[in-house]
């Protein structure tokens, strides 16, 4: 583990936050939905943290992590290298500790493509979000959905129209880039959504939701990493 890698107290980890630094969490995404500390940014190991570290994080802001156990200097490790040089430290005990020390938790709602299925026709309020690039979205997509990339979700402006009374049903192709695209708007104070277990992959499996292509709908793209 780096040497200035530090284990935090719960304590010492809320006075980085309060002082402006940002919380990284690395834990799996499908566990980053059943809790969390409030204001985390998810990037799970298991996915492409280099892209999304740099399409989403600022590189001169303080970062404190939070991991599953052993995970810490990896952690610390794929940031160093992407030139996040200001990581702080890690929460001792992890999540677990934070959750029995009796500190505030927040949770995403994971829903089935589905559910989805069975709101989007009586819902007058439901915002389908896909957080997939552009040229994914084109290959096909559900009739009315919002298309935000998640690297352009930094800014806050392509997230400023989102209502409080809007319910944000959001995906992305199978599930890593729309928890992360969650926990940025969970950061914002937009608490009224859901994250579409299986993403697209399930969405377009379910027959009962509407789908479409754009025009540029012949332009192919490979898998992308999530």
């Amino acid at each position: 583990m780096p040497a200035t890698l530090q284990s935090l107290s719960i304590t010492a980890f809320k006075q980085a936050v309060d002082a402006g630094a940002i919380i990284v969490d690395t834990r799996p995404a499908t566990v980053f939905t059943a809790g969390f500390v409030p204001g985390s940014i998810s990037l799970g190991l298991e996915g492409s943290v280099a892209e999304w570290a740099n399409a989403l994080l600022p590189h001169q802001q303080a970062l404190v992590l939070v991991t599953d156990a052993g995970s810490e200097a990896k952690s610390a490790d794929l940031l160093a290298a992407e030139g996040f040089t200001k990581v702080l430290g890690y929460l001792e005990g992890g999540y677990e500790a934070w959750q029995q020390s009796g500190e505030e938790i927040d949770m995403i709602i994971d829903v089935e493509a589905d559910e989805l299925a069975m709101d989007l026709p009586f819902d007058e309020n439901i915002v389908v979000l896909d957080v997939r690039r552009p040229a994914e979205f084109a290959e096909g997509h559900v009739v009315d959905a919002e298309n935000v990339p998640l690297d352009e979700m930094a800014d806050l402006v392509n997230i400023a129209n989102i209502e409080e009374e809007q319910n944000v049903y959001i995906h992305c192709r199978s599930g890593y880039r729309s928890v992360i695209a969650a926990s940025l708007l969970k950061r914002q104070g937009i608490h009224n959504i859901r994250n579409v277990l299986g993403g697209w992959n399930a969405i377009k499996a379910e027959t009962r939701i509407k789908t479409e292509k754009s025009a540029a709908g012949d332009t192919k793209s490979t898998d992308t990493p999530e």
